[in-house]
């Protein structure tokens, strides 16, 4: 019998969900996102931004969301942040793991951070810098997440030469992990194993997460290319809720419950059961009546035949 294989999903939903949508979750909502999303197995989430409330409202009770978050003791916990100010202020609140945008695009980085993607990775290096002065270090992994990594709708091609040589900035200013964004939907699976190719041997061992978009479809089979790379965590959003402001056009995150679905069916075990992720949409539905909601599995169902149990046997025999 084959070692079982595993794979993490981290639900983003609560962070890069709400934040593209026009309507404000109450923060009594959000912890029952996390609630549900805890009981149905999820261990990893990033459920805030530490950005200013005027220039995202959604993000405005960012700290109460993580306290929520952390009470649940074997929960990783991540925050996004654009700048040292809101480092400070997530490295305070106690995540566990810190997320820095860092856009490869030059049009797409000027408006989301209005900085250049050189100075993004300069504003990271800080970043580190301050986390190492708070004693921080060991308790509080540095994330670099590469956006528009495979195509911007700003400004078009992105080539994959800028990506690496973000790459090799981004681990010489101190990054524990690098992750790679499909933040406009632009990849495709061909794409993603030249890049994942050319990337991985440079990215000295820690390019370990893929977050994907399911602009055109292409999510799931962008995730099966990322897995035959040894890529093993994945951002997913439930619902597919999601996208970017500043990137027109460009829809959801990849469907949590889909993403799941697959990896299961594939013989990975995440530890997350795909029902109870079904069951958690309604949080969505009652809280936000008006967030365009996707998902192929919520609109067909569960297979009658399916049963993650037997999946997971089939697949490791």
């Amino acid at each position: 019998m084959m070692q079982k294989r595993h794979a993490t999903v981290q639900e983003v939903g609560m962070r890069d969900g709400l934040q593209s949508v026009s309507g404000i979750m109450p923060t009594h909502d959000k912890k029952r996102w996390i609630d549900a999303a805890y009981v149905a197995g999820v261990r990893y989430m990033e459920v805030a931004s530490y950005v200013p409330a005027k220039l995202l409202p959604q993000m405005a009770d960012a700290d109460e969301v993580v306290a929520h978050a952390l009470t649940y003791g074997d929960l990783t916990v991540t925050a996004l942040v654009p700048n040292l100010k809101g480092a400070e202020k997530a490295l305070a609140a106690g995540v566990h793991r810190i997320v820095a945008p860092i856009s490869v695009s030059v049009a797409h980085s000027m408006a989301n951070v209005r900085k250049t993607p050189a100075d993004m990775v300069e504003e990271f290096r800080r970043i580190r810098e301050l986390r190492d002065d708070m004693d921080k270090v060991g308790r509080t992994k540095l994330i670099a997440g590469l956006s528009t990594v495979f195509g911007c709708t700003l400004q078009g091609e992105v080539p994959l030469e800028d990506v690496q040589d973000i790459v090799l900035r981004v681990l010489d200013a101190g990054s524990d992990i690098v992750a790679l964004a499909d933040t406009t939907g632009h990849a495709t699976p061909g794409q993603v194993d030249r890049f994942f190719d050319a990337l991985i041997p440079q990215a000295q061992g820690k390019l370990t997460i893929a977050h994907f978009h399911d602009t055109r479809g292409m999510a799931l089979p962008n995730t099966m290319i990322a897995l035959q790379h040894g890529i093993h965590e994945f951002d997913a959003s439930l619902a597919g809720l999601g996208g970017c402001p500043h990137a027109p056009g460009a829809t959801g995150n990849v469907a949590t419950e889909d993403l799941v679905f697959m990896l299961e069916s594939l013989g990975y075990h995440t530890g997350i059961d795909v029902q109870q992720l079904l069951d958690a949409r309604s949080i969505i539905q009652q809280a936000l009546p008006q967030a365009v909601m996707y998902g192929s599995l919520a609109h067909a169902g569960l297979p009658k035949a399916y049963s993650k149990q037997s999946n997971i046997e089939k697949a490791v025999v």
